[in-house]
């Protein structure tokens, strides 16, 4: 079944905002670098390396079915942070937000009745419920632990475990 092209640029722009999460992942990464808590770093790092994986997810299935892929312009990503929980606050707004394109895109798909669409963007849809929930469990632990610096280091510790 031939795509619509309205799914298409729809699917297009996801793949798009997938990338964009990936780099700012690795901006978030590179600030905690710059603070040495390289254990948050490897967790943001590895958060990136899961959105390009999405965002290939994407662009395979766009390539399989015969689509055009066509990679789109996204704005750099915010450098500068105020803390571990800034950063959190972020991640888990940003994932949030994502978790509405991601319903917005099935419903397209839903409306045009591509069930191949569907089927892989089902896989986001559940996807969606770790990638909310991971940053949210991280963030309840640093309001937790507040302005305590040194409480920080066994979270940097856990969050250095992370493949």
């Amino acid at each position: 079944m031939e795509m619509d092209k309205k799914l298409v640029d729809a699917i297009n722009e996801q793949i798009k905002n997938e990338i964009y999460s990936a780099y700012l992942y690795l901006s978030m990464s590179a600030y905690f670098e710059s603070i040495k808590l390289k254990g948050f770093s490897n967790w943001m790092k590895s958060q990136a390396k899961e959105e390009i994986n999405h965002a290939m997810k994407m662009f395979n299935h766009l390539a399989d079915r015969g689509a055009r892929v066509i990679l789109k312009e996204f704005p750099a990503p915010p450098s500068e942070f105020a803390s571990p929980l800034d950063i959190f606050e972020k991640t888990l707004a940003h994932e949030k937000k994502v978790t509405g394109l991601i319903k917005n895109l099935y419903a397209l798909a839903d409306e045009l009745g591509d069930s191949d669409a569907t089927a892989m963007l089902q896989w986001f849809v559940t996807e969606q419920i770790e990638e909310e929930e991971s940053p949210g469990k991280i963030l309840e632990k640093l309001k937790a632990i507040g302005d305590k610096y040194q409480e920080l280091l066994p979270l940097d510790k856990e969050l250095a475990q992370r493949e």
